[in-house]
């Protein structure tokens, strides 16, 4: 439920995921594809890539959206203190997911909320630390078969049965891995006056 008086909310993300962590507490939102280009063309580290790109996004979306908030996302694998994009195909997920076998990753989920009525920017990263377990590629190549998470950053789905290939998850919010810190962002909502469930 959204308070009448609050404005309209876009979410700059073409991702399923995140849509469906946004459906969870809100019915009334549009998502909108911010077309940015996600390469890191003046060699950011992690950090500041995830942040810029999750800024990037939702600056994209608010020019043709100037009386809405707009939340905008983006999500790093770090291995090694280097990003792991998404995989694409089968063969480079079989490589991310043996490059990770027995070593910690570090996924960073940046999220930017524009918010058109106090004209401010509101913006946060979560940390979330994947510890892998030791594992060859027949597991690698079972699990992907089974989840087939190709458009995902370190190629697994903690959603799906991405949890075979841990030894643990550190986080303060869950949801983080999925593609949007949920906690925190809810937490902005319901100061800027959105009513959720």
């Amino acid at each position: 439920m959204q308070n009448p008086s609050a404005p309209a909310i876009f979410l700059a993300s073409s991702s399923r995921y995140r849509r469906d962590l946004l459906d969870r507490v809100l019915d009334d939102y549009e998502a909108v594809d911010p077309g940015v280009d996600e390469s890191n063309r003046d060699g950011l580290a992690p950090q500041e890539l995830v942040r810029q790109l999750a800024r990037r996004k939702a600056e994209a979306v608010a020019i043709n959206a100037r009386q809405a908030l707009v939340i905008g996302a983006d999500q790093l694998a770090v291995l090694d203190g280097k990003a792991l994009g998404k995989p694409g195909d089968h063969a480079r997920a079989v490589e991310q997911l043996l490059a990770a076998s027995g070593k910690t990753v570090t996924f960073l989920t940046a999220v930017c909320i524009l918010d058109p009525v106090g004209r401010a920017r509101y913006e946060h990263t979560d940390e979330t630390a994947v510890s892998f377990r030791n594992f060859d590629r027949r597991l690698a190549d079972a699990y992907l078969h089974h989840d087939e998470p190709y458009d995902c950053a370190g190629s697994f789905k903690l959603e799906g049965a991405g949890f075979v290939l841990f030894d643990s998850v550190r986080t303060d919010d869950p949801t983080a891995l999925i593609g949007l810190p949920m906690i925190w962002l809810a937490g902005r909502l319901l100061e800027l006056g959105y009513l959720l469930p």
